[in-house]
């Protein structure tokens, strides 16, 4: 069994592993309204859009935390701008924001010497350079997603299932969605610079779409979510250690590939039941 716990002995795997352990929990909690309000496009553009304002902040010698969420926020209310058209699908705003963002950030970075290497690092990141305070950075990020969780918990449930009810029961929507997307933004944001928006979407959409197969309620499709997205990050670092593939896109394949696993087994779970059904028919 040395060959599972040796990974582990050395430290900056460990750190990469409590990162990928407080990453898993930020996605869990945002990733799974985003999979009931069916908003994995928005999760995507969003994650690869704030390219741009990554490319931006470098450039001009800001921190790109802040080119980031300003890229992000942007791409966030320039699709609930859009979407206001009655011409326009929500879809077609996203789209069409993404590609103009990334594009214009694809421009910027080409500019620069280093353009593989950057492009690299903001695909994929460097979860095995996790230090103390990116650590720091995402346990305050996860305690403000957990307080925005809780405290807008009913807004959320009425946006995810009936927003014209929602809007009768005076629980304003609207309000509900622009906190939601906050979530989302703050979620990505706080965790691409360390593991890569690869595995910040592979993370924000895979665990709870695989959890949400089994779960009957909310709560416990963000546990599942949750156990899913740590799950994925040791195998991940196992097989990213003795294999010597990248970290971060090893954890991202594997929370991809449980989901998978999740999907087939609920597919074998029901046969029997439609099976039954077809005979007593």
């Amino acid at each position: 069994m040395d060959w599972l716990f040796d990974p582990f002995q050395v430290s900056f795997v460990r750190q990469a592993l409590w990162a990928g352990i407080l990453v898993s929990l930020l996605c869990a909690l945002a990733g799974t309204w985003v999979v009931l309000r069916g908003m994995a496009f928005l999760g995507d553009a969003m994650s690869h859009g704030m390219l741009l304002g990554v490319a931006l902040a470098s450039a001009a010698g800001v921190n790109i935390l802040i080119g980031a969420l300003l890229s992000a926020g942007g791409m966030a209310y320039g699709v609930s701008l859009l979407s206001r058209s009655a011409r326009l699908s929500q879809d077609t705003s996203i789209g069409l924001l993404f590609a103009g963002m990334l594009s214009l950030g694809v421009i910027v970075v080409s500019h620069s010497q280093s353009f593989a290497v950057d492009l690299t690092a903001f695909l994929f990141g460097d979860v095995l350079a996790v230090g103390a305070q990116d650590l720091a950075g995402l346990g305050l990020a996860l305690a403000v997603t957990a307080a925005v969780a809780l405290l807008g918990h009913r807004l959320f449930v009425a946006l995810a299932f009936d927003p014209r009810k929602a809007h009768t029961l005076g629980l304003r929507p609207r309000l509900a969605h622009v906190l939601l997307l906050g979530l989302v933004t703050l979620a990505i944001v706080a965790s691409f610079h360390i593991v890569g928006t690869l595995l910040v979407f592979g993370l924000l959409i895979g665990p709870p779409a695989a959890a949400a197969l089994w779960a009957r309620s909310i709560p416990a499709i963000m546990l599942g979510a949750a156990l899913l997205g740590i799950a994925s990050t040791v195998i991940g670092l196992i097989v990213s250690w003795h294999a010597a593939t990248a970290a971060g896109a090893t954890i991202a394949a594997v929370a991809v590939g449980l989901f998978f696993l999740s999907a087939l087994a609920d597919h074998l779970r029901r046969r029997p039941t439609r099976a039954g059904a077809a005979v007593a028919a």
